[in-house]
């Protein structure tokens, strides 16, 4: 029997993300780590990601939203009260004047949107930094090849005026995970090309970026001033055909078994009886349902390691919990299910679960839900569990707060 604050938590091991940002930054061969650790750091908890990425040897974080860079500037990590925050995502309207009081660095790929933050930079009198953003190819955020004049121009008219200064050229490959596909080519071509004219149009960067995790680690020639990993920082592999590139997965999800109970042959199993028992057996309640994070789609599919062998879930995932046929095996309450990990012990890895259903493993991770109390431990400074919010744990601290996803 296990004793856990929680019917089930995720255990962080910032160790493994320290580890895995060392890694990184080796393959990065010179160039700046900027780890992402935005969606509460792939769901393992904002602050304490945070925190064991810079003691790996990140010497930049990255967010998506501009909430998630002001949290991390009031835990003294980001922007004048830490290192350089980059937030990738704006939208109109949204406090920019906070993030430039607070040292952020913004992303922009829309003229209206510098014009925001040249405003913002304007009412609080502190110069903005500001990273243009290009899309060379993936269609979704940054400005296309036909716009990028005129984001330049933009940006340089609010430099003359002292309001912001562009510190940072940068854009996002779509298929940097499928070795050999030809965008990646012709994203790189149109990248430089984009950085070329910016350039020659008198823009003066500290940094160009284009690299996420996969081309962190595949694609050396676009690797330039600094790097994003992302998935990579928490130790899930970005190009699963390719291996785990020496990764090591910092999260592992437990739950103590809430029940045992012995069911005769001919048992239907949770809402709508899509398992039925084949024989006399023993049924186990795990406390953790779709509420929790578990993908419902996972019914009848996904593993967990329980009693010493893998287990398939039962029957539908229902909000708080789901079922698992022991056959003639036995636990007792309170015994630990180890739903997903390292692999180490034989239990599913979080890649396991997205192969099973046909997705990526950043989405399980992510998706984990605020009920579950992340438990560190590795970390800088790791101690004696405690209390705390995902996003503001200490490192070896229990968290409770919510996570985005």
């Amino acid at each position: 029997m296990v004793t856990m604050s929680s019917p089930a938590e995720a255990r962080v091991d910032l160790g493994a993300i320290g580890d895995n940002v060392a890694l990184l930054r080796d393959r990065a061969a010179g160039a700046e780590v900027m780890a992402m650790v935005k969606a509460e750091g792939y769901g393992h908890g904002l602050v304490p990601a945070a925190r064991a990425a810079l003691a790996g040897g990140a010497t930049w974080l990255g967010v998506a939203k501009l909430a998630e860079g002001l949290e991390l500037h009031e835990a003294g990590l980001a922007g004048r009260s830490g290192v350089r925050t980059l937030v990738c995502l704006g939208v109109p309207g949204e406090p920019y004047g906070k993030g430039v009081q607070a040292g952020l660095d913004l992303a922009a790929g829309a003229p209206w949107l510098v014009k925001e933050i040249a405003e913002a930079a304007r009412r609080t009198g502190v110069p903005a930094r500001i990273h243009l953003k290009a899309d060379t190819g993936m269609s979704r955020g940054g400005a296309t090849g036909e716009d990028w004049p005129a984001l330049v121009d933009a940006a340089l008219a609010a430099e003359a005026e002292g309001l912001l200064r562009v510190v940072g050229l940068m854009s996002h490959f779509a298929c940097a995970d499928e070795p050999g596909h030809p965008s990646i080519g012709r994203q790189l071509s149109a990248f430089q090309e984009m950085v070329e004219h910016a350039e020659k149009a008198g823009i003066r960067p500290e940094v160009r970026h284009l690299s996420n995790s996969a081309a962190t680690l595949m694609i050396p020639e676009a690797r330039f001033d600094l790097v994003r990993p992302g998935i990579a920082v928490y130790g899930l592999t970005p190009v699963p055909r390719e291996g785990t590139f020496g990764l090591r997965p910092a999260m592992t999800l437990v739950a103590g078994a809430a029940l045992l109970k012995r069911v005769p042959e001919g048992s239907g199993v949770s809402y709508g009886h899509t398992y039925v028992t084949g024989r006399g057996t023993n049924l186990a309640l795990v406390p953790a349902g779709y509420g929790d994070g578990i993908p419902r789609h996972g019914s009848n599919v996904l593993e967990v390691l329980a009693a010493g062998r893998r287990r398939r879930i039962a029957g539908r995932v229902c909000m708080d919990q789901f079922m698992i046929d022991l056959g003639d095996d036995t636990l007792a309450a309170g015994d630990e299910i180890v739903l997903f990990g390292t692999g180490e012990r034989g239990e599913p890895t979080a890649q396991e679960w997205a192969d099973a259903l046909g997705t990526i493993s950043y989405e399980i991770v992510t998706r984990i839900g605020s009920r579950v109390p992340r438990v560190y431990t590795g970390g800088p400074g790791a101690g004696p569990p405690r209390s705390a919010k995902p996003g503001n744990a200490e490192p070896g601290s229990v968290g409770t707060g919510s996570v985005d996803g």
